[in-house]
């Protein structure tokens, strides 16, 4: 209700949490924000993401992925409270550079947009105690609102296969989907 009374449309949080103290504790997952350089789309967001997953299952890691809520998708990986965002943030780069390194026609691991174009740019400096990202099931302020949604992987098999348009949800249907499936990002 706060943030409804503040106009609030999108909601952006830190990685980590705080103590009682309100001292900043360590990061609690890992965050790999998959944002596709024009004329790329969500369909190579989604083949992105399936990447990232396999290199994840590979390492034995549990990964959940949702929507931006925009044009691209973000892969969270949970980790216990004893790794700091120094480790998460070289364990993120790491994964990103090993994605250029397989597939330099289809990713991009720096900031620069002149490297992004027709390329997914795996964002690993999300992973850092100053960045934010969109929270799950925020808003987003588009011309037609939608909504950051966790996702079952097997929509994102579908979406990678040229079914992008399946990945937008308006406020209504992201509240059917939590009806129906629960919290997809519970894993998280």
């Amino acid at each position: 209700m706060w943030t409804a009374n503040l106009a609030a449309l999108e909601l952006h949080t830190h990685m980590w949490r705080v103590s009682d103290d309100g001292d900043a504790l360590p990061p609690d997952m890992v965050v790999f924000d998959l944002d596709p350089g024009p004329p790329a789309s969500i369909i190579e967001a989604c083949r992105a993401a399936l990447d990232v997953r396999a290199v994840l299952d590979d390492l034995g890691l549990v990964s959940v992925v949702k929507t931006s809520g925009a044009k691209g998708l973000h892969v969270y990986v949970p980790v216990d409270a004893d790794h700091s965002f120094t480790e998460t943030k070289a364990f993120a780069r790491a994964i990103a550079g090993l994605l250029v390194h397989r597939h330099p026609e289809r990713f991009v691991d720096r900031m620069n947009r002149s490297l992004r174009t027709g390329k997914v740019f795996v964002d690993w400096g999300q992973n850092d105690p100053g960045k934010s990202t969109v929270v799950t099931y925020s808003l987003r302020a588009m011309a037609v609102p939608t909504v950051s949604i966790p996702l079952r992987w097997d929509e994102v098999e579908l979406a990678a296969a040229g079914r992008g348009h399946l990945l937008w949800f308006s406020p209504t249907a992201a509240l059917r989907r939590v009806e129906v499936f629960g919290d997809l990002f519970a894993p998280a």
